[in-house]
């Protein structure tokens, strides 16, 4: 495990980009921790405390399980949170109020890029749309990330990923069969719209960006969950705009390649995933079944998923005649891709995952080492780093403001007001 220090890094491939993030939950911090973890200043501006709302982001509450402090005991801080929000500023302002929309405006023209999820016509409503902000900026990246977009019949529609989920077809091609126990429509295990609009936000923010810097020119990009969720259908919706036959679940198994699935081992389960004809041949050597390589039924990918209901039971029957790690070992030395399924405990315990860095952790003001799963990105010259942990509420509300150049008595009569 490597233990972050604050300085000196290569400055990352973002240094000097500064992000004012109005986002909440999951997509839009996703979409800016990673900006972040690439060298952005990312200013996350969160609601104040009030008599009805504890104030931040949503997700600070959402738990257990919760930090621990160096006592032993629960923080306020939720790991849902701590996983969305490294490397980021925390300030306070209260956007519903005139003084905390005029000073989001103030602080939008010293920004480069702009991140909002609030509800279609919200920003509007606080003088904070694009239309307004890009006049007062033009160089400005203004991103919206929505359930439906800012277009369209759904618009105004709030989106959760789990209705996207549904809606977007992912839970009727995911979960076991229909005709067999436990089948029926099934969400994936983590919140899979949300992270891949914050990626495909983040890949949207950079080549915008790049073209800003070209021509000087900002622009706006509206994201919507529900876009993405039908963009990752990937070969799924291929398959259907191809065929007009819309795929069912197939629960571990893959619609396209045979075997590649889970089976059942004599004392567990692995997945076999074989991808191409001469893997098939080299599994059925290990597996002691030649004859199914020659069998004309099998020998090409497309037969083996026509054919799959007779090829799978005969696959199954031989592998349960042997335990998984004989299997996986005698598979992997064949150069048959395969694997185990592991737990989280199992996952970050992994040798590799933890040659590879994907365990690492920060100080942070409740605990001396908060571990957190590290950015994936392996770049030689500008790699992410860890900076900062994820920040308290409101922690850098003075020092922001004074970066950009409020002053001590401004900050003061802003906090009197209820504003920050």
């Amino acid at each position: 495990m490597t233990q972050a220090v604050p300085s000196p890094a290569p400055a990352g491939a973002l240094n000097g980009v500064r992000v004012l993030d109005l986002s909440r939950v999951l997509a839009g911090p996703w979409c800016t921790q990673t900006l972040a973890d690439l060298g952005a200043d990312v200013i996350k501006v969160e609601r104040p405390p009030g008599d009805r709302h504890p104030g931040g982001d949503d997700t600070r509450g959402w738990g257990p399980p919760f930090l621990k402090d160096r006592e032993g005991q629960d923080t306020a801080e939720a790991a849902y949170y701590l996983g969305a929000n490294r490397n980021k500023r925390s300030i306070t302002i209260d956007i519903a109020s005139a003084a905390g929309q005029a000073l989001v405006r103030r602080l939008v023209a010293d920004c480069d890029v702009f991140v909002e999820n609030y509800k279609v016509g919200d920003m509007a409503r606080y003088g904070l749309d694009s239309a307004t902000l890009l006049q007062l900026n033009p160089r400005l990246v203004y991103c919206s990330v929505t359930g439906f977009g800012q277009t369209g019949p759904y618009s105004e529609r709030a989106g959760y990923d789990y209705a996207i989920q549904g809606l977007g077809g992912l839970m009727s091609i995911t979960g076991e069969r229909d005709d067999l126990p436990g089948g029926g429509p099934q969400k994936v295990g983590v919140a899979v719209a949300d992270l891949f609009t914050g990626m495909y936000a983040t890949v949207a923010i950079l080549a915008a960006l790049r073209h800003r810097d070209a021509t000087g020119e900002g622009q706006a990009i509206d994201m919507a969950l529900l876009d993405t969720q039908v963009a990752m259908l990937a070969n799924m919706g291929a398959n259907y705009l191809a065929s007009g036959v819309a795929p069912k679940r197939a629960g571990n198994a893959h619609q396209n390649i045979v075997p590649y699935q889970v089976f059942e081992a004599a004392d567990g389960h692995l997945i076999l995933a074989v991808g191409n004809d001469s893997q098939f041949a080299k599994f059925c050597q290990v597996a002691g079944l030649p004859e199914l390589a020659a069998d004309p039924r099998f020998i090409k990918n497309a037969d083996r998923v026509r054919y799959r209901e007779s090829l799978v039971p005969m696959l199954a029957e031989v592998l349960r005649t042997r335990a998984k790690q004989d299997w996986l070992s005698a598979l992997e030395a064949a150069k048959v891709p395969c694997g185990a399924i592991n737990d989280l405990a199992e996952v970050f315990a992994d040798p590799h995952v933890l040659a590879r860095g994907m365990v690492t952790q920060v100080a942070h003001p409740h605990t001396d080492a908060l571990r957190l799963v590290a950015s994936p990105m392996k770049m030689s010259a500008t790699p992410p780093t860890l900076r900062r942990a994820p920040p308290l509420l409101g922690e850098h509300t003075q020092h922001v403001l004074a970066e950009f150049g409020l002053s001590a008595e401004e900050c003061a009569a802003l906090r009197e007001s209820g504003a920050i």
